[in-house]
């Protein structure tokens, strides 16, 4: 299993380009698939460069979240600025978090290997904290020896 602990982090914001998942919330082939797509997308149509250039850190967060029913899926970052295309402003609360760290040879193997520790190992058996909804992500935090490294931030609340 990947290291993971819980921490505290301070409220912060991520500004995000974003799309709604179509495939079940149990369909994780397809869910992979949709997000595959919209990251290839908004690489290629200069969205993602243009988020990136806002951002206060070289942070690139993968957020996953449910508004208004629907599953969003969105590429942000940290940021005070804002941006005629951005989806959403997306407000992660004060708090404890689940910490999964990770590496893998690309973001998105990066973000399932960590989506899989924690929402298929950790957070299952944990006997202390829940995750009770709210927005999630992965956050690529750079790159080593050919490999991408970064975490995954869950808030949690103690039982």
């Amino acid at each position: 299993m990947s290291n993971y602990n819980f921490e505290e982090k301070d409220s912060f914001i991520v500004l995000g380009i974003g799309t709604e998942l179509q495939s079940d919330y149990t369909d994780y082939a397809g869910i992979n698939k949709e997000k595959a797509d919209f990251w290839s997308a908004v690489k290629q149509d200069g969205r993602l460069d243009t988020l990136k250039a806002l951002a206060t850190n070289d942070y690139m967060f993968a957020v996953n979240e449910a508004v208004n029913n629907k599953m969003m899926h969105y590429a942000g970052v940290m940021t005070e600025a804002s941006l005629p295309e951005a989806t959403r402003v997306i407000q992660f609360p004060k708090g404890e978090y689940l910490v999964v760290k990770g590496e893998g040879e690309t973001a998105d193997e990066l973000s399932n290997k960590l989506t899989g520790v924690a929402f298929g190992q950790v957070l299952p058996v944990e006997k202390n904290y829940a995750y009770v909804g709210g927005p999630n992500a992965t956050v690529e935090m750079g790159q080593k020896d050919g490999v991408v490294f970064g975490e995954m931030w869950i808030p949690v609340v103690r039982k």
